[in-house]
């Protein structure tokens, strides 16, 4: 039974608290060790699930052609499953930088998944959703599931942990970084050796990718080599945003708060539930 009432639905950023790239394989993915945390900062999508048959995408991205919005491609991939006559009209209120290594576009085609599966009653697990996720990119299934996880393989292999829910101060360059490009440098680290999850989650955290990212890209090594004067920064995801950990908020934004014109910056709180996951047990 179709659910008619319009609903807001998180769609939450994501940090990669640590990233190791292990070896890449034959056929050109890359085998890596991640920890995937969820923040308190959010894409919004309204959905008004309708009998239309049609999926209506309102405030599009300029410049993506919709057939390329992988909100979109999310809502088409799941009508696959639905009655003909499911419909949907989905506005988006985008608040996270693209290319930023903060996951905004698969987070908004995860929530997209998991909302049109309850407006439209089709009652898929998380585990059906997830294997449809995968098909739009191997870091949708975090985002579908919803808990904090060490994600291995190409990202699809998720055992969920516990880490420090931890205050964060994320800067966002002014350039747009792609994941493609970067796992396509001859100079990324791709020989890390693998760890097992104990020796994961008590050891110093890295980014195999910082180092190539900061030689390519001067606007991040700005941001880094100033942030890293007042707390621990890294680089998440293949970037370009940069996080600084911190035990407060209060200490977070008091960097923020003394932080140079050219730093664009906000603060955060870490979540190891997601936005999402709190959101739809609060439905029927």
């Amino acid at each position: 039974m179709f659910k008619t009432e319009a609903i807001r639905w998180p769609a939450p950023a994501k940090l990669n608290l640590f990233l190791y790239i292990n070896s890449q394989r034959e056929d050109g993915y890359h085998e890596l060790q991640t920890l995937f945390q969820f923040i308190d900062v959010c894409d919004y999508l309204t959905i008004h699930a309708n009998y239309s048959g049609e999926i209506t995408l309102t405030d599009n991205i300029e410049g993506l052609p919709l057939s390329e919005n992988l909100i979109y491609k999310a809502a088409m991939l799941l009508k696959k499953d639905a009655p003909k006559n499911a419909g949907a009209v989905i506005t988006l209120e985008k608040n996270l930088p693209m290319g930023g290594g903060l996951g905004g576009g698969s987070s908004d085609a995860a929530t997209t998944l998991v909302a049109l599966n309850y407006h439209w009653g089709l009652n898929l697990s998380t585990q059906q959703l997830a294997h449809i996720g995968v098909q739009l990119g191997a870091d949708l299934p975090i985002f579908i599931y919803g808990k904090a996880a060490i994600a291995e393989g190409i990202g699809e292999l998720l055992s969920p942990v516990q880490p420090l829910e931890n205050s964060y101060l994320v800067a966002t360059p002014d350039c747009t970084i792609s994941t493609p490009v970067i796992f396509k440098a001859s100079e990324l680290i791709r020989n890390t050796a693998k760890r097992d999850h104990q020796q994961l989650m008590s050891q110093n955290w890295q980014n195999d990718c910082q180092p190539c990212v900061k030689n390519n890209y001067p606007k991040v090594a700005k941001l880094i080599d100033w942030l890293i004067e007042y707390a621990p920064t890294r680089l998440t995801g293949t970037g370009g945003c940069v996080f600084s950990t911190f035990s407060s908020t209060h200490d977070a934004q008091a960097v923020l708060d003394k932080a140079p014109e050219w730093l664009h910056a906000f603060t955060a709180q870490g979540l190891n539930n997601s936005p999402l996951n709190k959101l739809l047990s609060t439905l029927d």
